[in-house]
């Protein structure tokens, strides 16, 4: 029995994640328990787990919480970055086309998953790497999020792994924050002609703008967003709160910064966002009808693959299907 929310009644498919570990699958079908109650089904649990009645859970968009939940066969590698070693998993494929995966601020690598499957089906290679200052990854510093600043050059090296190992053309898959990873790597000079196409689930174009869009919903004005602006851009600022030093929002502003894109985008986005508002994938489309598509969910944040797992398998797949020769 579900508290009845937004979320619990929303349509697609879920996930619990326990309080005191394991996992519930969830399936599409809402069963009315009331006014304030609903049930959904149990599909999938983690293995030897039994929900008891009164545990405590998440809701979560993250499906699956590994490579084997998702029927993908993948490998445990480790990738040597500026932020120590990043355990990555490695699912074997075409040796020359590559996809790589980037969850975002606050997720899991095992996020990216819903993603792989697409990459896995079409053949390619795939890695679902990990960041500084994540669950897995050493702690830099204060362990502060830079918001993908400094995150970006630990992915970096994910490239340059793939590339040693025969890596001719790489498509980044990035999830809210990862895909303004993944737009930072794309914009390098180095990687012009190697980063064939980029796939951004709910991705962050405007970090003011996010900020914004946060600061309002957890009921604070919105010129708190600029407040926060000041102390992330200023450096003595910025290490006062314990980051390394200015974090240059400018460059995260692809809304100023249309001109600069030069990828193949496909950008997938819950109209009922209210973390990173659609309208920035809106505007950037407009900008950049050449290069970028836009398909929208009736989803919230990164959960358009939760709420028709169908329609955003085949999207992504047709787009790719029609860009990166095999």
């Amino acid at each position: 029995m579900l508290d009845r929310t937004e979320q619990t009644t929303a349509p697609g498919i879920y996930n619990l994640w326990f309080e005191h570990g394991g996992w519930a699958q969830l399936s599409t079908e809402i069963d009315d328990r009331g006014p304030t109650r609903v049930a959904r089904r149990i599909t999938g649990t983690a293995p030897g787990f039994i929900p008891q009645v009164g545990d405590r859970t998440s809701w979560s968009g993250i499906y699956y919480a590994t490579p084997s939940d998702a029927g993908i066969d993948a490998r445990d590698i480790t990738i040597a970055t500026p932020a120590g070693p990043c355990p990555a998993w490695r699912i074997d494929g075409a040796p020359a086309t590559w996809a790589i995966h980037i969850h975002g601020l606050g997720s899991t690598r095992a996020g990216t998953l819903r993603g792989v499957r697409v990459a896995t089906e079409l053949g390619y290679t795939s890695l679902v790497v990990s960041y500084r200052n994540t669950a897995e990854v050493p702690r830099v510093g204060t362990g502060r999020s830079t918001l993908g600043h400094t995150e970006t050059a630990d992915v970096d090296e994910a490239i340059g792994y793939a590339v040693r190992r025969g890596a001719r053309q790489i498509v980044l898959f990035g999830w809210s924050m990862g895909a303004a990873i993944a737009l930072q790597l794309a914009d390098r000079p180095r990687h012009h002609g190697l980063i064939a196409a980029l796939v951004l689930d709910s991705p962050v174009l405007d970090w003011t703008e996010v900020i914004k869009a946060n600061s309002v919903r957890s009921g604070l004005p919105a010129a708190a967003a600029y407040l926060a602006a000041q102390w992330l851009t200023i450096g003595p600022l910025a290490r006062t709160v314990g980051l390394p030093g200015r974090i240059p929002l400018r460059c995260f502003d692809w809304a100023a910064r249309a001109a600069d894109f030069t990828t193949p985008t496909l950008i997938l986005h819950g109209t009922r966002d209210d973390s990173v508002p659609i309208r920035l994938s809106q505007a950037l489309r407009d900008a950049r009808p050449d290069l970028v598509e836009l398909e929208t969910f009736d989803a919230g944040h990164t959960l358009s693959w939760n709420s028709d797992p169908d329609r955003w398998q085949s999207a992504v797949t047709t787009w790719l299907a029609e860009r990166i020769p095999r």
